[in-house]
């Protein structure tokens, strides 16, 4: 075609109105009314994924060839992976390759014979009023592909193949390619357009494919996204017209048609699809959000119903919580540190063991050294059982490097099984301990039987407090262990210090004091002395700490050896811990099985000596395994204050034992110290009632914020960012 016959077909292009008015692109229900009004909802339906998937792999090969053009290597896409289609991909061709060609000819004639693209875009709605919106669109990206792809496939073979090379030269591709680096701008934009294009087809097909059984016309972002696919699948449909006209007036007009014109189309309407696409992702963003909160919901009361029905063995429980596909080993064995399945685990008791990544080194220890022994010491078929750590994390925060650092520094501390990676555990599934199960932050130890029944709900009380001894660690032995049980000291130090241990055989008198008052410790040591030493009797004084206050606790015992004070300490900070993580499990434990009767002696004397630490101070007078008096610092140390002026007499005559108690108890009845409990929102399980040791009267019930600068303040995440349904 010389200059005068491209100049006149140029002229027709422009005049059948290939350009964009602006009021085409901005008022976009007059654009896409008649097409929504002959739109048939309950038209044909294909998956046309496999479709979309050919039509990609030409896309992005021609699009890699655009890039090449200017290298000189349109032929070199031996580095792209070939593809091989199931007959499952290609059977619905058979279906709708006659309505693709039809299509492209549609396309090719009115881009041809000067109609507007609108008019055009029309015309293939026309044509597919039967179909879905996601079916609609890729019929249309298929029919460019042919037009799009056999451009590029002669432009890549022609100078290889005879047959290509004659048709190429029909199509003027051999000076097009000369031409190729000056070419490479409109490449380039096409190619943009081609991305967004497919882009929009994606989120489309996406938006098809919602479950409907979990997102209802109800729900705003889905109805905004149902109203708008239409205007989304027009701009789709009317930029493949566009991406085919220049392929069009490439080949039938020649390389020199381009105008600014042009440019400006393509660039006007991939602004338009990128505005398009954003909408729809975050529509789409709203309804993956609903779609996962119903099925998340749906998991949680799928768990529920599975802890209430029988089963023959654990393994669906064990699925349930852990990982339920088979595509993966879930597990870590702590001994020869390797990933293993759920198998090692069916029919056998079961510990799971649920704790944030900020466990403490003392726990895991403590544990460590329990289960160890529970493993040597229990009778063959009886140690049929396992321990397992389920990490929890919050899944609305971001996986750091050194959170997985600190989580595979833990694992590998641990000589039992654990969870692969955090990210096995579902959402439903903490809602499901947190829930059910009253897990926050501090670590909890959930027994599963061989059939997995909850044989208890947590028994990491009982493992403080019984250590070994408690095995199985069911709620039925639990029971049995605080029934043998009594107010003793062994209750309080056994399995933390064997010295006292052996004063307790010998029959000596024992102080056990706590606070963090540097001058009431200097005191009440010196007292203690003066009176034990009046009295004639063996004394051993140990200074045990506070519940809480570590750096304070370490202050007092640094007073204790500046001053050289005659006393006792434990200079080890886990045995500080450990007591007192004992003494709030024996709480928690007699409130799990509901054993808060007014009558419980060792209830009593536990709550009124967590209480008088958290009140300031307190001591415990014990004469070999006999608590004489669990008592309050003040009252105490008032009373040894007063031996000589009131109760010495009583000692000479009724011995120093009673005499200490009838004169604490006086004491005590006069200054009647307040007791006061701390439960943090990270115990899980906390009382809704609670009577005073002291007056047996039912507590008041406070909210309390703290800040104590000197200790790790736990980050209680689910208080705020995951909720449990309601129903």
């Amino acid at each position: 075609m010389n200059s005068i016959g491209k100049l006149g077909a140029m002229q027709q292009l422009i005049k059948g109105g290939r350009t964009m008015p602006a009021v085409a692109i901005s008022d976009d229900s007059v654009l896409v009314k008649k097409i929504v009004g002959e739109h048939n909802p309950e038209g044909v339906d294909y998956d046309v994924r496999p479709l979309l998937q050919i039509v990609e792999d030409v896309l992005i090969r021609s699009n890699m060839s655009s890039e090449g053009a200017t290298m000189g290597a349109l032929a070199r896409v031996d580095h792209v992976e070939d593809r091989s289609y199931r007959p499952g991909q290609t059977n619905m061709l058979e279906v709708l390759s006659a309505k693709i060609d039809r299509i492209s000819c549609e396309i090719s004639y009115k881009t041809l014979g000067g109609v507007d693209a609108h008019s055009t875009t029309v015309a293939i709605f026309d044509m597919l009023t039967n179909y879905k919106w996601d079916v609609k669109i890729v019929l249309a990206l298929a029919a460019f592909a042919l037009t799009y792809g056999e451009f590029w496939l002669l432009a890549q073979i022609h100078d290889k193949n005879q047959l290509a090379k004659s048709m190429a030269i029909l199509k003027q591709l051999p000076s097009i390619m000369e031409h190729a680096n000056s070419l490479k701008p409109r490449f380039d934009t096409l190619n943009d357009l081609v991305s967004s294009i497919v882009e929009v087809t994606k989120c489309v097909i996406e938006f098809h494919d919602l479950p409907s059984q979990y997102i209802t016309q109800d729900i705003q972002a889905y109805t905004t996204a149902y109203n708008y696919i239409p205007v989304a699948s027009y701009w789709t449909t009317r930029s493949i017209v566009a991406c085919a006209a220049q392929i069009t007036s490439l080949t039938t007009l020649g390389y020199e048609i381009f105008t600014s014109t042009d440019a400006w189309e393509l660039s006007t309407l991939i602004f338009k699809l990128k505005n398009i696409i954003d909408h729809l992702r975050q529509l789409l963003n709203s309804c993956h959000e609903h779609i996962g909160k119903k099925m998340d919901a749906e998991a949680y009361q799928m768990l529920r119903e599975l802890f209430s029905k029988p089963h023959t063995d654990n393994m669906k429980v064990l699925k349930a919580l852990i990982y339920a596909q088979d595509d993966l080993l879930p597990l870590y064995d702590g001994v020869p540190k390797k990933r293993v399945s759920l198998e090692s685990l069916r029919r056998k008791n079961v510990l799971l063991l649920f704790s944030g990544l900020e466990i403490s080194t003392d726990e895991l220890l403590i544990l460590d050294q329990i289960y160890n022994e529970s493993k040597t010491h229990a009778p063959r078929m009886e140690s049929r059982y396992e321990l397992v750590w389920i990490p929890i994390v919050d899944p609305n925060s971001e996986w750091t490097d050194t959170k997985q650092k600190q989580f595979e520094s833990l694992q590998e501390n641990m000589s039992w099984y654990s969870v692969y990676h955090p990210s096995l555990i579902s959402k439903p599934v903490i809602w499901f301990i947190q829930r059910e199960w009253k897990y926050k932050n501090k670590p909890i130890l959930v027994v599963l039987d061989p059939q997995g029944r909850v044989s208890c709900p947590n028994a990491i009380h009982m493992m403080w407090i019984w250590g070994s001894a408690a095995y199985p660690f069911t709620s039925s032995r639990e029971e049995a262990l605080w029934k043998e049980e009594s107010w003793r000291l062994e209750l309080l130090v056994d399995g933390i210090d064997q010295e006292i241990l052996n004063w307790i055989k010998d029959g000596k008198y024992i102080f056990l004091f706590g606070g963090d008052d540097p001058e009431w410790v200097r005191r009440f040591v010196k007292e203690a002395r003066r009176v034990a030493i009046a009295t004639q009797i063996p004394l051993e004084i140990v200074y045990v700490g506070k519940s809480n206050k570590r750096e304070q606790v370490q202050k007092i015992i640094d007073t204790i050896i500046r001053d050289k004070l005659n006393t006792q300490y434990w200079s080890e900070q886990s045995m500080i811990w450990f007591f007192w993580t004992r003494l709030q499990s024996m709480l928690f434990s007699k409130l799990q099985l509901k054993q808060t009767d007014e009558e419980d002696h060792v209830m009593q004397e536990i709550k009124k000596l967590l209480s008088y630490d958290k009140q300031g101070g307190w001591i415990v007078l014990a004469r070999g395994s006999h608590i004489v008096v669990n008592g309050h610092a003040t009252t105490g140390l008032q009373t040894l204050v007063e031996y000589d002026a009131v109760w010495k007499d009583d000692a000479d005559r009724e011995g120093f034992e009673p005499a200490f108690k009838k004169h604490y108890d006086k004491v005590h009845s006069i200054v009647s110290p307040c007791c006061r409990f701390e439960f943090s929102h990270s115990m899980g399980r906390i009382p809704e009632r609670l009577t005073c040791p002291e007056c047996r009267r039912n507590m008041h019930v406070l909210t309390t914020f703290q800040c104590c600068h000197d200790e790790k303040v736990d980050e209680d995440f689910f208080v705020s960012t995951v909720t449990p349904p309601t129903n």
